[in-house]
């Protein structure tokens, strides 16, 4: 199969952002009243978005409507004045960027992150120029695992799903790119384990971002 598109997942994926999301959900936990959680923690809490990410955080039986949307509030405003201090692409990121790019393979982002932090991510870390579409998500569009956004991207290219690989670090991502009939890569550098992904059903898993390029 030729590929003639490639949709990457963000977090885990291209950018390592685990240190400064475990940092603004601990300080909104703490502002909260609520004990802190060592930053491993994170790499399974992570995935669904921030609602999710704060549920996920909260204590158990402080997980009320009400206690759930100030932990949403005070993470968005901590994670937007702290969000860029530990950042960065990993490693071999940019370089397979640039490699893809001069392939002239169509390279998008869909991220569960809300779509300014996305974006703001994307200008200040990675080359944006190199994007199609990039999105994160909106107000009443369906987060991943739901294939919507995945097919909307392809749709809006005119590029078949099925000439699509999508690239991500989790099961929801495995589960969005084989929702919406893409070639579904896990990676091994980003949040979680082999097991997950597998168990997901990715097509191919790597665990460096050159191995990317033998699939292309």
């Amino acid at each position: 199969m030729k590929y003639k598109s490639i949709i990457f997942d963000l977090d885990g994926t291209l950018l390592d952002t685990i240190e400064d999301l475990a940092d603004a959900a601990n300080k909104t936990l703490g502002i909260l009243g609520f004990p802190s959680h060592p930053v491993e923690k994170y790499n399974y809490f992570i995935g669904g978005g921030v609602k999710k990410l704060m549920e996920r955080a909260l204590p158990e039986g402080k997980r009320d409507a009400e206690t759930l949307q100030k932990a949403v509030e005070i993470q968005q405003k901590t994670y937007a004045e702290h969000w860029n201090k530990k950042t960065k692409p990993y490693l071999g990121i940019l370089e397979l960027l640039a490699e893809v790019k001069q392939r002239r393979i169509t390279m998008s982002i869909l991220s569960n992150k809300p779509d300014d932090f996305t974006k703001l991510c994307v200008s200040e870390l990675l080359p944006i120029n190199f994007f199609e579409i990039v999105r994160g998500g909106m107000e009443g569009i369906p987060l991943k695992p739901d294939p919507a956004s995945a097919l909307d991207i392809s749709e809006k290219l005119k590029i078949s799903p099925r000439e699509t690989i999508y690239v991500g670090d989790t099961d929801v991502d495995i589960k969005t790119a084989l929702g919406a009939g893409m070639f579904a890569v896990g990676v091994l550098w980003g949040f979680r384990q082999k097991e997950e992904l597998l168990q997901a059903g990715a097509n191919k898993i790597i665990s460096s971002p050159e191995e990317l390029l033998e699939i292309l």
